[in-house]
């Protein structure tokens, strides 16, 4: 793109992300900063309100609603990018037509911010370790609570504010819907986060893909470097295989009932505390166990992931951002979320049972009424 291109102002009649209403917009300094086989993402500015936006535009098969779209327009999180609006627009061929989502600009990268410590030998800190990942659950539960299946978590899709480290999951270019008894495609999410089920080639697998590749998120930034580093499909159950040892018969049918070739080296699993540097704390080695289970059923839900002990500094009142910045709202409302006051919560609470108690407490914004609700939801889990 020349700088005359990027400097003209560009006019479109765009629609809203909710409703059918639509209006006209014009943004400019429109610049390219990522493509890739999806299309081409620019970085534009507004001219009505003079906010910086992405905008991602992508080839639309005509004979096709885009699955991203449909699903994006039903996603309003704290957590998740927000579409603002999109378009179309009309391509060098008269036959070409191009979807384009307005979505709110993000600096940075939780890749490229794990990338920067990397190259100076060092480990992101622990607490930014546990707001990201705090985060990336808290938007897991909310679209698996739709049933929308990401099936591309990664550290290059976790969107991070720096100065006040919201994270934000972005490109659901991959997501879908998943009901189950359909057949959905095996060849999906990037392979160093691909769940095992994924490669002995499961169809009708569950959102549980994600949360293994949450998994692998967080052990990276543990590590400062891929837990499963695999260089094919193959090799990448290699190096599953070199830390959770050889699935059982069990755990291969769970993953694919399908599958029929069991003839694998038997190899011990390794010890998880032999994984990790010692100064990682063991409840951060505890989660990372229950996450990166061959078991989908038994790998932990986004939910319980969130009430975990490994969260609980960002529970305590007065813990603060390394820049003396409060931390990011981690108990606001959403559109699912209304708050119940103390009295109310004192005479419902002994007739909820805990499923129902997990997903309040995800939405509170009332720390202190969160951390009594955790308390109550530990007490009912232990009698």
């Amino acid at each position: 793109m020349s700088q005359k291109d990027a400097n003209k102002v560009v006019t479109v009649v765009a629609y809203l992300c909710q409703g059918d209403k639509s209006k006209e917009i014009s943004y400019t300094d429109a610049k390219v900063i990522g493509n890739g086989s999806f299309g081409v993402v620019y970085q534009a500015r507004l001219l009505e309100t003079d906010e910086i936006v992405a905008v991602k535009k992508v080839l639309q098969d005509r004979r096709f609603k885009n699955r991203e779209l449909q699903i994006m327009r039903q996603l309003d999180h704290p957590n998740i990018v927000q579409l603002k609006y999109f378009f179309h627009s009309v391509g060098d061929r008269k036959d070409d037509v191009y979807l384009n989502l307005v979505l709110e600009f993000i600096p940075e990268t939780v890749y490229r911010v794990a990338r920067r410590y990397a190259r100076q030998k060092e480990t992101i800190p622990l607490l930014f370790v546990k707001l990201y990942m705090y985060q990336l659950f808290r938007s897991l539960a909310y679209i698996h609570h739709k049933g929308i299946c990401h099936r591309d978590i990664k550290p290059q899709n976790l969107l991070l504010n720096p100065a006040t480290a919201v994270l934000k999951l972005c490109d659901f270019g991959s997501a879908k819907v998943l009901v189950r008894g359909e057949p959905n495609v095996s060849y999906i999410c990037s392979r160093y986060y691909r769940a095992p089920e994924l490669i002995f080639g499961a169809v009708d697998y569950t959102c549980q893909i994600d949360v293994w590749s949450a998994g692998c998120v967080l052990a990276e930034l543990l590590l400062g470097q891929p837990i499963f580093p695999g260089e094919s499909g193959v090799d990448q159950l290699v190096e599953i295989i070199k830390i959770l040892g050889t699935p059982s018969r069990e755990q291969i049918h769970e993953m694919n009932p399908d599958y029929r070739e069991f003839k694998f080296p038997q190899i011990k699993p390794h010890l998880w505390s032999k994984v990790f540097r010692p100064r990682v704390p063991s409840e951060a080695i505890q989660l990372v166990s229950q996450l990166l289970d061959y078991t989908p059923s038994k790998r932990l839900e986004p939910l319980d992931a969130c009430l975990h002990c490994f969260f609980d500094e960002l529970r305590q009142e007065g813990t603060r951002l390394p820049n003396d910045r409060p931390l990011p709202p981690l108990f606001n409302l959403t559109p699912y979320g209304e708050y119940l006051n103390f009295t109310i919560i004192i005479s419902i609470i002994m007739l909820i049972n805990c499923v129902i108690l997990q997903y309040i407490c995800l939405f509170f914004t009332d720390k202190k009424l969160l951390l009594y609700c955790q308390a109550i939801l530990k007490h009912r889990q232990h009698v």
